[in-house]
């Protein structure tokens, strides 16, 4: 609940000074005082965006497969700087938050704050297993997109990275019978990736490569082989300005 609060709370800063600097007054254009805005007066757009993916790990040692289906969400707000007279190229910077959950076959066991990890070989065993990450994200933005002043249709590159702290991960399974759910600190705080976003208009397709591993460095799975599993993610974003 307070990740939750934080995030609002800023995402509410982030908002409120994009409604200063986007602020126009509400006089029709077919009025005799309306005036077009200078023709060297800069733009601002997509300031917010929401996200749906489906996740998927690499890199899984030996044993180990994904199962179910993996999926993410995401949003934020961002301040668009634009960095030429036309405004169709700028500057992305945001702060967002992010939940993404992992279902696969690689169980968890918490044992005196030590945790073990042992693979499930009998899928009927059990109804779902997953860890889940919940993340305060920066985006960081280099875009181009063909916009003017009057379009609101266009299409946009945005191609960048994205920086996040993990502040919570939870190990869940789940059986018919009971279910045994936990804070997993193995994972790792910091993590970053590279990030495409290209689209049209509302549906945008968006990517995620992560650069680091979900887990820490020495966090050894399953006959000791180490959890190297880096996120790759793909799905839809949409950008509200």
């Amino acid at each position: 609940m307070k990740q939750w609060i934080f995030f609002l709370f800023c995402l509410s800063l982030i908002s409120l000074q994009g409604q200063e600097d986007a602020a126009v007054p509400l006089i029709s254009p077919e009025s005799e005082e309306f005036q077009k805005p200078p023709l060297n007066e800069y733009y601002r757009e997509d300031q917010f965006y929401l996200g749906i993916n489906f996740n998927l790990l690499l890199n899984f040692p030996e044993g180990v497969s994904q199962n179910a289906l993996s999926y993410g969400l995401q949003g934020g707000a961002i301040r668009d700087i634009p960095l030429n007279k036309d405004c169709t190229f700028a500057l992305g910077i945001g702060l967002g938050y992010g939940f993404n959950s992992y279902y696969s076959n690689l169980r968890a066991l918490e044992s005196g704050g030590d945790f073990e990890y042992v693979i499930l070989t009998d899928p009927d065993a059990y109804k779902r297993n997953k860890i889940e990450t919940h993340l305060l994200e920066v985006p960081l933005e280099f875009r181009w997109r063909n916009s003017t002043r009057e379009t609101f249709k266009f299409w946009r590159i945005y191609g960048g990275a994205k920086f996040g702290y993990i502040v919570g991960s939870r190990s869940k399974y789940v059986t018919t019978e009971f279910v045994d759910s936990f804070n997993n600190t193995d994972t790792e705080n910091f993590t970053y990736g590279l990030t495409l976003n290209v689209g049209y208009n509302t549906f945008n397709l968006h990517l995620y490569y992560g650069l680091n591993n979900l887990f820490e460095e020495g966090v050894n799975g399953p006959d000791g082989q180490q959890l190297e599993m880096a996120a790759l993610r793909f799905g839809l974003i949409f950008y509200i300005l």
